[in-house]
């Protein structure tokens, strides 16, 4: 049998014939020994670090969660000997064996109680999902006891009239934007006049073109400048003559930060505004915090929101949210099913309170009008909450109402679905329904309640210099794919807190971020703002039931088709909790499922197809005329 020769330098050794430890020869590279094995000229002293090695891991500092390394830790897991913050604990022992691990508080939280293992609780059998979800849920019970220990409060409405404020009103001011003056309102019509003849995005986010997409930019930014100083200059000839004499961007750019930011502020408070307009905005404001723009530039398009606590922080008038006043000053008046006598009262003492708040608390640098401004801006804020997060807690209210928690009377109270039927993909008996429905809505109401916080916190990871987006096809067109770190470390949060408020979890906890699911934290955002767009026009519709039925001759109807007016009301619930809650709508089986943006995403769905259900005319009869028209 022909030897193969080794190539030069791989021979073995004459003294040892190859054997000996350490020696650079191919036998010792193939033999048991290759791990002693050094390289002729090399030093042992030296580190071997291939191209694909990662750098050595920086030590984590003490009293950091092993796993987000950017929060206090708080719970000791004693089978895995680290320390987690208590979102994260909760996130990585939630499922498999590890939910079984025991885990104590450490010395600086007080909150949890040391209980050792965690409790089972009862099991189902495992929910049968589709795609990427069902991949997560397949080897775990999805029925989950979630971490034992003190109930976390349910965030509700602004503290009562005559009750203790506390820091509720400092929490929340620190996120609340301030509601545009008149002479403000005029610039931000000029920059929604600019945007919507604007072509930012069809020219910047396309592939192939001539210049480089840094030049690109700054065309696109310098030409929507243009626009609007051509604007003030038709609007306000002394003016716009005075402010662009000489054409000099950079001279102007505190004008332009502030009409940008007029826009911002503008839509945050009032999320069914701008919905063709702030995405371009914000993607033209992204775009100016690149290194290379801001260069050619010469000028930042990015300035901070102002807040009502950045106001009164900056003239010291921090006070004014906690005086008892602000309670009575700042609440909503309701008149439905009240006198006339009791709404004007209202009225007389809320003017009166913001009176009195106002003269108490103006200085030489804080105006009245400014405090009251501030006063509104607390009481618009009411408003979005009532708009926004109180059709959820009316739904809960509703499901709890209609609907027992555990046994179904009949199969028309009933809430089980079977994958495959009705084109449902999960499986659920009616007991494991009720709760997923209550869960998802509860998590929805917690959602809504901080969503000032979370579009803050979106907006500073999307004008963010650090973390960059990549342009990518998501199968829905082009889309900018970014991380979101602020804005998911946020939303987990959340997540832990409704989790805990139910006390079960059903399905994924998944929380798509920076996906080709949701690319960038602008449309989770968007998705979540469209809550109210589904379930406030169905509270309306089943609101109006009772006083149509009033009319003899839709009484009849509804009568003969349904039964009564609680059947009516009980149908058209539970083919919303059935079907908008069912896993469905999505493209394609891989994308469907009990995931967190799943679940909106099978409310949509059903809300596609209401025009189909045997209770369409009910919401005719109610003055229903679409999930995106004016109630």
């Amino acid at each position: 049998m022909l030897e193969t020769p080794l190539p030069p330098g791989l021979e073995p050794s004459a003294e040892t014939n190859g054997s000996a430890t350490g020696i650079f020869s191919l036998e010792n590279i193939l033999g048991e020994n290759h791990d002693a094995v050094e390289h002729p000229g090399k030093s042992s002293a030296e580190e071997a670090v291939g191209w694909d090695e990662e750098d050595a891991e920086v030590p984590l500092a003490d009293g950091y969660c092993v796993e987000c390394e950017d929060q206090p830790a708080e719970v000791l897991c004693e089978t895995c000997t680290d320390a987690y913050c208590e979102v994260c604990f909760a996130a990585q022992h939630r499922k498999g064996s590890r939910k079984h691990h025991p885990y104590k508080p450490l010395a600086n939280n007080a909150k949890l109680k040391p209980n050792g293992v965690v409790s089972e609780g009862n099991r189902d059998e495992a929910m049968k999902v589709d795609g990427a979800d069902a991949a997560e849920d397949s080897d775990d019970e999805d029925w989950e006891r979630v971490i034992p220990g003190t109930q976390m409060e349910i965030t509700g409405a602004q503290p009562a009239v005559g009750e203790k404020v506390g820091e509720w009103f400092v929490d929340r001011a620190k996120y609340i934007p301030l509601r545009l003056t008149l002479s403000e309102r005029k610039f931000l019509r000029l920059l929604e006049a600019a945007l919507t003849v604007s072509e930012y995005t069809d020219k910047i986010d396309t592939i192939g073109f001539g210049l480089s997409k840094a030049k690109r930019i700054v065309h696109q930014i310098r030409e929507l400048c243009a626009i609007m100083s051509g604007l003030l200059l038709s609007a306000d000839y002394k003016r716009g003559q005075e402010l662009f004499t000489d054409r000099d961007f950079q001279a102007n750019a505190e004008f332009y930060q502030t009409v940008f930011e007029l826009g911002r502020r503008h839509k945050i408070m009032n999320p069914d505004k701008m919905r063709t307009t702030y995405g371009k905005l914000i993607y033209l404001l992204q775009d100016s915090q690149m290194p290379e723009v801001k260069d050619l530039l010469n000028f930042s398009c990015v300035m901070p929101i102002k807040t009502v606590y950045a106001i009164l922080e900056e003239h010291n008038a921090v006070e004014l949210l906690r005086d008892e006043l602000i309670t009575v000053a700042t609440k909503e008046i309701y008149s439905e099913g009240r006198p006339r006598r009791d709404v004007q009262k209202d009225i007389k003492s809320k003017e009166r309170a913001i009176e009195i708040l106002s003269s108490r608390y103006a200085t030489n640098g804080l105006s009245q009008e400014k405090v009251r401004q501030c006063l509104y801006s607390i009481g618009d804020n009411h408003a979005f909450l009532r708009a926004n997060r109180d059709p959820c807690e009316r739904m809960i209210v509703y499901l709890k109402q209609y609907f027992h928690p555990t046994s179904a009377k009949d199969s028309h109270s009933s809430l089980a679905i079977r994958s495959g039927k009705g084109g449902a993909r999960l499986s659920h008996d009616h007991n494991k329904q009720y709760s997923y429905v209550l869960q998802s809505l509860t998590l929805w109401r917690e959602i809504l309640h901080d969503m000032f916080h979370l579009w803050s916190l979106a907006e500073q990871d999307l004008l963010s210099e650090n973390v960059p987006y990549r342009l990518r096809d998501t199968g829905q067109g082009l889309n900018r794919v970014q991380a979101s770190p602020k804005t998911s470390r946020m939303m987990h949060n959340i997540l832990h807190k409704a989790q805990k408020s139910v006390g079960t979890w059903i399905g994924s906890s998944v929380i798509h971020m920076g996906d080709h699911n949701v690319p960038n934290a602008l449309l989770f955002i968007d998705k979540y703002t469209q809550i109210y767009r589904i379930l406030l026009p169905i509270c309306n519709a089943l609101s109006q039931v009772p006083v149509l039925a009033q009319k003899p001759a839709i009484r009849s109807y509804i009568d003969d088709e349904f039964g009564s007016v609680d059947n009516c009301i009980r149908e058209i619930l539970g083919d919303f909790f059935r079907h908008g809650f069912d896993g469905s709508g999505a493209d394609n089986f891989f994308d469907a499922g009990s995931c967190i943006d799943g679940r909106l995403t099978s409310a949509w769905n059903w809300c596609s197809s209401l025009e189909k259900k045997r209770f369409f005319p009910v919401f005719l009869l109610s003055g229903f005329i679409g999930f995106d028209g004016e109630w």
